[in-house]
């Protein structure tokens, strides 16, 4: 019996939730993918400001987007909020010294989700900790 999308994400929705728990400091999301784009579905640690901007999130826009668009893991570092909580133009996420976007697929290969995890501190995104992140996501329940 192949698994629903609802419980592909749900799924993830609980796996972020642990990893986030085990990972002091660290945010996540889960986007569903939905008519093209990403819809917002889970996020722990989130501020407000950044959960009203990622709401919604068109294909290729954005680190989730872009992962959506590739099929793959999309990194990036230094991401900011200012000291309101308000996000600084440009910024995608919430203050983070790295950031990491990471699509999600059912047993058919499709991408039905995307989780975004951002670090408090500095993580080295090479090769090797992408290598291990998207092991991690190849992992989940789908």
């Amino acid at each position: 019996m192949t698994d629903t999308r609802d419980d592909v994400i749900n799924d993830v929705e609980r796996w972020l939730q642990d990893f986030v728990r085990g990972n002091g400091g660290a945010a996540g999301t889960v986007h569903r993918v939905e008519a093209g784009g990403l819809v917002l579905q889970a996020a722990f640690n989130i501020p407000e400001p950044v959960l009203r901007i990622t709401a919604r999130i068109p294909r290729g826009k954005g680190m989730a987007g872009l992962a959506l668009e590739r099929d793959e893991p999309v990194s990036t570092c230094n991401l900011k909020t200012d000291s309101t909580g308000d996000v600084r133009p440009g910024a995608k996420a919430v203050d983070a010294k790295a950031a990491v976007a990471l699509p999600v697929h059912d047993d058919a290969g499709q991408v039905r989700a995307v989780v975004g995890i951002a670090y408090p501190d500095e993580r080295d995104l090479g090769e090797t900790q992408m290598a291990e992140l998207s092991a991690g996501a190849s992992r989940l329940p789908a």
